[in-house]
C-alpha cells in the first residue's frame, strides 16, 4: 500500500483530492496538509510514500517543500498539482514524478498513482522531454509518448492529451528509442509497441491501431512489425 500526504492550503481542494486517492485501491494511508509548515512536519514524523503538493501555498511553497524533500536522504515521490503549468519546468528539475492540473480527473490520477508504483516496483525514473507548447517550455515523459510522426526535420509526439512538435528528425529517434520499445512501421510513423492496441492486414493496407489512431505499415517494415508485435501476443487480424 501506498501512504500519501496531500498538501493544500485550500480545504475543498485537499479534501476532493484526498477523496479521489481514497478510492483507488493501492493507496493506504493519507495524511493531509493545510501548508507548507504542517507539510515538513508531517514529513519529519510519518512514513510517507509520496506527497501529492500544490505549489501556490503562502509562506512555503510546494517548490519550497520539494527542495527540502530532495535532500533526505530517502524522499518520497512528489506529484505536483496546480492550476497552471507556469512551473512545470521547475518541477520536473526537481524529479517530480508528475505533474497534475486541476480540475484533477480521476483516471488522470490513476495514472500517476501507478506511475509511483513503478517507482516503488525499481521502475527508475522515467525518461523526460523538452517541448515547446505555445512559446512555453514543458517537460513530458517518454513513456507518454504513443507514436511519433515525421514532419520534414521534425517529429511531431503524440500523447492522449497533446501533440508536441520537436526539432529531431525521426531517423534519429528511430535509433535513439529503440531500447525504450518505439519501433519503425513507416516512412512517416514510429510507434510504441506497448500502447498498439491490434494490428490488422486490411485489403487496402496493413495497420495499427495506436490510441485511437490507425497508422499504415509499409511493405518494407511489415515483418519486423509483425515478428515484434507477435512477441507482445499481438496477433494480426483480417
Amino acid at each position: 500500500m501506498i501512504n500519501v500526504l496531500v498538501v493544500d492550503d485550500e480545504l475543498p481542494a485537499l479534501e476532493e483530492l484526498a477523496f479521489l486517492l481514497g478510492r483507488d485501491g493501492r493507496i493506504g494511508k493519507i495524511l493531509r496538509a493545510t501548508s507548507g509548515t504542517e507539510a515538513l512536519r508531517a514529513l519529519s514524523t510519518g512514513s510517507v510514500d509520496a506527497v501529492f503538493l500544490d505549489i501556490h501555498m503562502p509562506a512555503v511553497s510546494g517548490l519550497d517543500i520539494a527542495r527540502a524533500i530532495s535532500r533526505s536522504s530517502n524522499p518520497p515521490a512528489v506529484v505536483f498539482v496546480t492550476a497552471d503549468e507556469e512551473h512545470a519546468l521547475a518541477a520536473f528539475e526537481l524529479a517530480a514524478v508528475d505533474y497534475l492540473l486541476k480540475p484533477i480527473r480521476a483516471e488522470r490520477l490513476a495514472r500517476s498513482v501507478g506511475r509511483i508504483a513503478e517507482l516503488r516496483d525499481g521502475g527508475g525514473s522515467p525518461e523526460m522531454i523538452t517541448v515547446d507548447q505555445g512559446g512555453s517550455t514543458k517537460m513530458i515523459r517518454r513513456d507518454d509518448v504513443t507514436y511519433v510522426q515525421a514532419q520534414g526535420d521534425y517529429a511531431r509526439l503524440h500523447t492522449a492529451d497533446a501533440s508536441y512538435l520537436i526539432r529531431v528528425p525521426l531517423a534519429d529517434l528511430e535509433q535513439q528509442w529503440a531500447e525504450a520499445g518505439f519501433i519503425r512501421t513507416h516512412r512517416s510513423y514510429l510507434v510504441s509497441l506497448k500502447h498498439v492496441a491490434s494490428m490488422k492486414l486490411a485489403a487496402d493496407g496493413p495497420c495499427v491501431m495506436v490510441a485511437g489512431a490507425s497508422l499504415p505499415i509499409s511493405r518494407r517494415h511489415l515483418p519486423l512489425v509483425r515478428e515484434k508485435l507477435e512477441a507482445t501476443r499481438i496477433r494480426p487480424s483480417a
